[in-house]
């Protein structure tokens, strides 16, 4: 059962350690491209290529180790949103990379609910990013938009979905200090593949 005092003040120390990893991607010129309204399609490829990877990454190797935290991880995934944006670009996705998991061994679920979080976190951008993507480019959910689409009307919904079990784990658990340091290093190695 979930200790509904302790999860808000765990969801506010986490946003405050997190903080400066968060805004250093955030800072990024990847990452300010997609809210540029100068923004070019070859800059929207660019930025969903490498995002493929960490998204990618993410429903491969971190969403196992959560199955039994969060049970609808099916309705979470997004590579293949992705894949429908890059070809109707008319990009087809190169290579791939495990940009959270390729040096780690040894996940525990707690690291990896962290790791998560910063990646469903960012289906709330993605609802300010797809009104750029649709004012500057005109694409849409159903024409080169699908990721940044998110989960639509539902967003907050899903987001709120995750939070619950995520923080009742923590609590069950006292798995904080591991859930910070897996969102920490989400948001570091997301800045390093994106400031190559």
């Amino acid at each position: 059962m979930e200790n509904t005092t302790t999860a808000p003040l765990f969801l506010e120390n986490l946003r405050n350690l997190t903080a400066q990893s968060h805004t250093a991607l955030e800072a990024l010129p990847v990452s300010e491209s997609v809210v540029n309204p100068a923004i070019t399609n070859a800059e929207y490829a660019n930025y969903l290529n490498l995002m493929h990877d960490v998204v990618k990454d993410v429903e491969e190797n971190i969403f196992p180790l959560i199955a039994t935290v969060i049970t609808d991880l099916d309705a979470r995934k997004k590579v293949a949103h992705i894949e429908a944006d890059l070809a109707f670009l008319g990009h087809a996705k190169d290579g791939y990379q495990k940009v959270l998991t390729g040096n780690l061994q040894n996940i525990t679920p707690a690291f990896a609910l962290g790791v998560a979080y910063v990646v469903e976190g960012s289906t709330l951008g993605g609802r300010v990013i797809l009104k750029n993507i649709n004012t500057a480019l005109g694409h849409d959910a159903e024409n080169g938009a699908a990721f940044f689409s998110g989960y639509g009307g539902q967003t907050g919904s899903m987001w709120k979905g995750y939070l619950a079990p995520f923080t009742a784990f923590e609590a069950e658990n006292n798995a904080g200090a591991e859930i910070i340091a897996g969102a920490n290093h989400a948001y570091d190695a997301i800045a390093a593949h994106f400031g190559k």
